[in-house]
């Protein structure tokens, strides 16, 4: 089961998070907002129109923003 990080290049809590996963050894797939429309649509269409990252989407659909490794963590093992 592989997320899906939303990103930018700028966004410093998105590297905090993408360090922590590749640390706790969780596979992901990154997606930039600013190269992406479909991505960056996404990211609005989970977060009331805001373009807010990192912004993560589980195997099943589900989403968080700005979530801590420790709940990305407790979802997948919820899922």
């Amino acid at each position: 089961m592989a997320l899906t990080v939303y990103t930018t290049s700028w966004c410093g809590p998105c590297k905090r998070l993408k360090s922590q996963l590749t640390r706790e050894g969780i596979s992901y797939q990154e997606i930039d907002i600013e190269r992406d429309t479909k991505g960056a649509e996404l990211v609005m269409s989970v977060n009331n129109g805001n373009m807010t990252v990192p912004t993560v989407v589980f195997p099943d659909g589900t989403a968080m923003t700005n979530p801590s490794v420790i709940q990305v963590k407790a979802r997948m093992a919820a899922i």
